[in-house]
């Protein structure tokens, strides 16, 4: 017979991934489902995205 012991360490190791995993996918799951409402009509696409906004030309950042 076989006796595993973990150490406290290994357990919050263990539970941080537990929990970074749920978090990924909850917040992966939102941001896909958000997409497929704004492809489908049901939803309306936020107005205040910032990266959409921002124009930079190639040149622009290769002469400084």
């Amino acid at each position: 017979m076989y006796f595993l012991y973990f150490d406290p360490g290994l357990g919050a190791m263990i539970i941080q991934t537990i929990i970074a995993a749920v978090a990924g996918v909850v917040l992966f799951s939102k941001n896909l489902m958000h997409k497929i409402k704004v492809f489908l009509g049901i939803a309306k696409a936020h107005k205040d995205d910032v990266f959409d906004d921002i124009d930079v030309k190639d040149s622009d950042s290769e002469n400084k």
